[in-house]
């Protein structure tokens, strides 16, 4: 009797996580992005730090993200950073990862802009962009941005942005458990 129901229940455990808060559930398209100017394109550069292949390291005073990669390589990219008071470093890892991520702003960031939306659907106008990586811990993310102007900007209030397609190579590459460190 069991036995004959293992199958629902794996279907209903499926569904269920599927449809639990927070789940992946997009609402945007990769087909509703549009080719976007990159202000700081992206390059593989060499690379002879500390850090191990597959480390993720920011470097906010550079206003770039470096994927340390094998042979002393790394892939570098373009990010918007924290401004003036909302900047941090440490050590971290990606806790989850997301496409088209809805967008709750915290309770801090409400305080200071009461005008946000209490919630944000995913999808292309949304502030985190194509994709999301939610660093463990903390309440940042490295994430895609509607306004890929602001790469190379300290504008945020601590997250890291990056344009959409860079997110989106960066996501493919990247592993939840995968080691960021932030260095100021």
């Amino acid at each position: 009797m069991m036995r004959s129901k293992m199958p629902l229940l794996a279907a209903l455990a499926g569904l269920w996580l599927t449809l639990s808060p927070g789940a992946a559930l997009a609402t945007g398209s990769d087909a509703d992005l549009k080719p976007e100017a990159n202000p700081v394109p992206r390059e593989t550069v060499d690379y002879d730090g500390p850090y191990a292949p597959g480390t993720i390291v920011v470097v906010t005073h550079e206003r770039r993200l470096y994927l340390v990669l094998p042979g002393h390589q790394a892939l570098k990219y373009g990010v918007g950073v924290g401004r003036p008071g909302f900047t941090w470093a440490g050590a971290t890892h990606i806790g989850m990862k997301r496409e088209w991520p809805d967008w709750t702003p915290p309770a801090q960031m409400l305080k200071r802009r009461p005008d946000l939306p209490r919630h944000m659907d995913g999808g292309i106008d949304n502030p985190l962009g194509a994709r999301a990586m939610y660093l463990a811990g903390t309440l940042f993310r490295i994430h895609g941005s509607n306004e890929p102007d602001t790469i190379g900007q300290p504008v945020s209030s601590g997250c890291i942005r990056m344009t959409n397609d860079d997110v989106i190579d960066l996501f493919d590459r990247a592993r939840v458990g995968q080691r960021v460190v932030v260095l100021r």
